[in-house]
């Protein structure tokens, strides 16, 4: 019998598994994981300006990775257990995502027409979405590890949910340094990084979380 089919049998006749191991497991890894990316981030951008604590865009970044983290982690937390429902942190994923698409989106066509090319490129556009995935590495590798104590029997998946994850966190950690103001640069290219992590995620979970 192969491993997979072997897992798959286990698992079928296996209830919910509790969540407060999870819990235990993937909140440290949260909290770790944004503090790294944010000191990251200070260390070598250097905090936004203080006059972005006035304006939208800032707390928009920070709602929307943040949302994001939360919803991904429900996930995340979802397919570290056997046998269980992903239908409802599917949804709260593909809401945040759309909500922030929309925005962007009506951000976009309010903006004036000579403005707009600079509403979605910005001042760092080529940097932004690999800034967000490299701070997100240290949170992916304690996802990944915090998996490997669990039992995810879809790794694949689950090494997706983790890079998002952890590609929400590294975004959270980023907003603090990133002086972008254009709510439709930060739903494209925010959202880029974040979906680069969740691509190397579900890269690594096969390699990382067969049993």
């Amino acid at each position: 019998m192969k491993t997979s089919d072997l897992i798959d049998a286990l698992a079928a006749g296996a209830g919910p598994a509790s969540r407060a191991p999870v819990a235990r497991r993937l909140v440290p890894v949260a909290l770790a994981g944004w503090f790294v990316a944010a000191a990251a981030a200070f260390g070598s951008i250097g905090p936004a300006p203080a006059v972005m604590l006035s304006g939208a865009a800032l707390w928009t970044k920070l709602g929307y990775a943040g949302l994001l983290a939360v919803a991904a982690g429900w996930l995340t937390a979802r397919l570290a257990r056997p046998v269980s429902r992903t239908r409802g942190p599917v949804r709260a994923v593909l809401g945040v995502v759309a909500a922030m698409s929309a925005a962007g989106a009506l951000s976009f066509a309010s903006a004036p027409s000579g403005e707009r090319l600079a509403h979605v490129v910005g001042h760092s556009s080529l940097i932004c979405p690999w800034a967000v995935l490299l701070l997100s590495l240290p949170a992916l590798a304690g996802a990944m590890l915090a998996l490997r104590t669990l039992a995810p029997t879809r790794p694949r998946l689950a090494g997706l949910a983790a890079g998002l994850f952890a590609g929400s966190l590294g975004a959270l950690g980023y907003a603090l340094a990133c002086e972008e103001t254009s709510i439709t640069f930060v739903a494209i290219w925010y959202s880029l990084g974040i979906a680069l992590a969740a691509a190397l995620g579900a890269w690594l979970g096969p390699r990382v979380l067969r049993w």
